[in-house]
């Protein structure tokens, strides 16, 4: 694994570790029915969609220079009601690289590293498919892993999609209760077709 990819594969997983500590599953159970559709804007523009109402965001701690993720910012949106948690984090691509909209060579090897340590991460993790998106309107290239997996207590559908534009990538991950699968995917849907 390249020092590149190693570093990619970083954030990516910083990103996602608390879920352990705020897993989809168990929510939190704050009173959000109300909170209005959030717009979110990543990679300079180049990614952006909209939550539903009912999500609402907290900052992520920046990422740590001591485990490759320093200058990593993202927030997490939860719903209570629907037990659903969308994480977004965003970071400098390591060693200066800048990297096209879609670019094959670096999306590919960055989802194949994370596809083999989300495995790792998580012990009873299963593939459940992947695929490789290009966003009509701005090009940008995403790779999306679905994966089942036990999360809080409980079974959770998972969703992550990659992105990187420029000297920036991104990734969004979003987990749902595994009852909720129409609900899991009509709102990755939603995020990965930038509505």
């Amino acid at each position: 694994m390249s020092l590149l990819s190693k570093q990619a594969t970083a954030l990516l997983l910083a990103a996602i570790a608390s879920l352990v500590v705020v897993p989809a599953h168990a929510a939190p159970a704050k009173t959000a029915g109300d909170a209005p559709a959030q717009k979110v804007s990543m990679l300079g523009g180049k990614l952006n969609f909209t939550l539903p109402k009912g999500f609402t965001a907290t900052p992520l701690p920046a990422g740590e220079l001591t485990q490759g993720t320093a200058g990593a910012t993202g927030t997490m949106y939860s719903n209570a009601a629907s037990r659903t948690v969308v994480i977004t984090a965003e970071n400098t691509i390591v060693n200066g690289a800048n990297v096209k909209d879609n670019d094959n060579a670096f999306l590919d090897t960055t989802f194949a590293d994370f596809a083999v340590q989300k495995t790792k991460a998580l012990p009873d993790a299963k593939i459940l498919g992947e695929k490789s998106l290009t966003q009509k309107g701005t090009g940008l290239g995403l790779r999306q892993l679905d994966t089942s997996a036990t999360q809080g207590g409980g079974p959770t559908l998972d969703t992550t999609l990659i992105g990187a534009s420029g000297t920036r990538m991104a990734v969004v991950q979003i987990i749902s209760r595994a009852s909720d699968k129409t609900g899991h995917e009509a709102l990755v849907k939603q995020i990965a077709s930038g509505q």
